[in-house]
């Protein structure tokens, strides 16, 4: 058990401080700050669409579609970070398969693209 310790007593360290560090000043900043409310400011906001109107509003599925591909195309980066990190360990088959990965999101960038989904004018 204490070789457990004496191998990451450093990690434990900078996990103690940053913890110690960021409620100092998250306290710092909740004393020492000036607030004033007023009704704009704890309004919510919605998008720029007025927050107290008929909530069974519709409103364009292009914000949904937005959102949708950029979640499909962030995932992309979150899986090329690792891989590129270890391009020089991984085997052929690991290289091939995110060779594939990559083709069938390009495959899908350019249905996208043909079908107009991008085009916020429609």
């Amino acid at each position: 058990m204490t070789f457990f310790f004496s191998e990451y007593y450093l990690l434990y360290l900078f996990f103690i401080l940053s913890f110690f560090l960021s409620s100092v000043i998250l306290a710092l900043s909740g004393l020492l700050s000036y607030s004033s409310s007023y009704y704009d400011k704890v309004s919510p906001y919605e998008c720029g669409f007025d927050p107290f109107d008929n909530a069974r509003n519709q409103f364009e599925i292009h914000f949904y579609l937005v959102a949708i591909l950029f979640l499909i195309f962030d995932l992309e980066a979150s899986f090329l970070f690792p891989w590129a990190s270890n391009l020089n360990v991984i085997s052929g088959f690991g290289f091939w398969v995110i060779i594939d990965f990559l083709f069938e999101l390009i495959v899908g960038l350019v249905y996208v693209w043909i079908s107009n989904a991008l085009n916020w004018e429609l």
